[in-house]
């Protein structure tokens, strides 16, 4: 699946064939029921865990480098609010977690599994819950 979505941004940023990014997004979205847009700023080396199955993605969040993410997990916007998240480098997000509204994920933080995360987590720190809270924080 990344290998789809980082293929797909590349096809988008090149806009030789404006048509091969949304055939991209299709497939991707027909295998892996996965909703990654072309227009989506991944980094390096990052993983959608199990292919990103179930994966929704805003079209503008911004994603950082080595990133692992879980099946099943929502980057978005929370409806009340303006703006989408920012992940940091080195992040973790655990499989079902929904990252909601325009906030930031530090870098090296952890987002535990089937968390709802609706505040800034800081770098280091590791969140978990409905709604999440920071349970250890970097030193």
């Amino acid at each position: 699946m990344i290998n789809l979505a980082h293929f797909s941004r590349a096809a988008y940023r090149v806009r030789a064939v404006p048509i091969l990014p949304k055939i991209i997004y299709g497939l991707s979205y027909i295998l892996f029921n996965s909703s990654v847009p072309p227009g989506v700023k991944i980094g390096k080396n990052t993983k959608f865990a199990y292919g990103g199955i179930g994966c929704v993605v805003h079209a503008q969040t911004v994603i950082g480098d080595r990133v692992i993410i879980g099946q099943g997990v929502t980057l978005g916007g929370n409806g009340k609010q303006s703006g989408v998240p920012r992940i940091g480098n080195d992040v973790y997000i655990g499989a079902g977690a929904r990252i909601l509204g325009p906030l930031s994920i530090g870098d090296g933080a952890k987002i535990g599994a089937n968390a709802v995360v609706l505040i800034d987590v800081p770098a280091g720190a590791t969140a978990a819950g409905v709604p999440a809270k920071i349970h250890r924080s970097a030193k």
